[in-house]
């Protein structure tokens, strides 16, 4: 697909982080989306960590696509001054692997508060972010989960039209079909916020299945906007399948899936391999 670079998040393949970079090399990724780095957050990781991080990237001729990072996944009533740090961590992060992507979500509704009453609160502390992140060449992208305030396609595009293309968005069209959204109809309306996408794929019954083999409409999706696009985009593999070892803590529904592998590094791997039939890239 035309200007279509993949990434992925490679600890899905091995905490280890030198075992990811020889998958991501062995798989043809010039990127990943950094997230854990040994087991921990990068955004928990101390100067000295992360600058080690940045050499082995170095090493294997591996650049940072965006930054999974876990922001916004607090309650919506969290305190602003710890938020403000986590956000300066991540900014230095940035820097340090010349990253102008990250990830963020727009926080859990704390119990006993319904969506409207919890507006105002997620609206004031994502501009918070985006203030902190101003000028520091770093967009941050919501992402759809489920839970989180912009569950909805709706709510995600109320949140991205609130800040007036400040806030950017990372299209998840798995997350939408477990949320129960159709996601060609969550595609056509946050469409013009999009900044890159994050790859699974899944049933409406409740399975993450590989990237071609559920209803999220990958490719469908991923055609219309690679048609529309200018210039480079990321579509950054995150596909959460199964192993043998138990549910899918994901999807929290029991299915019996007939996508189960051994390891999670052979469900990584097919996860590329499918992406790669299904897009031809």
């Amino acid at each position: 697909m035309k200007n279509l670079i993949l990434s992925g998040f490679t600890d899905e393949y091995s905490k280890n982080f030198r075992e990811q970079c020889v998958a991501a090399q062995r798989l043809g990724l010039g990127y990943i989306e950094l997230r854990g780095v040994d087991g921990k957050s990068f955004i928990k990781h101390s100067e000295a960590e992360l600058e080690s991080t940045a050499r082995m990237l170095e090493e294997y001729s591996l650049k940072v696509s965006s930054l999974g990072s876990p922001l916004g996944k607090y309650p919506c009533d969290c305190d602003r001054k710890e938020l403000r740090e986590k956000v300066l961590a991540l900014l230095s992060a940035a820097d340090l692997f010349g990253c102008k992507l990250a990830r963020v979500f727009s926080f859990y509704l704390p119990a006993g508060r319904d969506r409207k009453d919890c507006r105002s609160d997620v609206l004031s502390r994502l501009d918070l972010m985006i203030d902190t992140a101003a000028g520091r060449g770093v967009t941050l992208c919501h992402e759809n989960e489920a839970d989180i305030w912009g569950e909805s396609p709706d709510c995600c595009r109320e949140l991205l039209e609130a800040f007036g293309g400040s806030l950017g968005c990372v299209f998840d069209m798995g997350n939408f079909v477990l949320g129960g959204y159709d996601p060609s109809d969550a595609y056509r309306k946050l469409k013009k916020h999009i900044n890159y996408f994050h790859i699974k794929d899944a049933l409406f019954a409740g399975a993450i299945v590989p990237p071609g083999k559920g209803e999220a409409k990958i490719k469908e999706i991923l055609s219309d906007y690679s048609a529309g696009s200018d210039g480079p985009f990321f579509a950054s593999l995150e596909p959460h399948l199964e192993t043998f070892d138990g549910q899918n803590a994901l999807s929290g529904r029991y299915y019996d899936n007939p996508y189960k592998y051994e390891t999670q590094q052979a469900a990584f791997t097919d996860a590329a391999a499918k992406f790669r039939e299904l897009t031809g890239s």
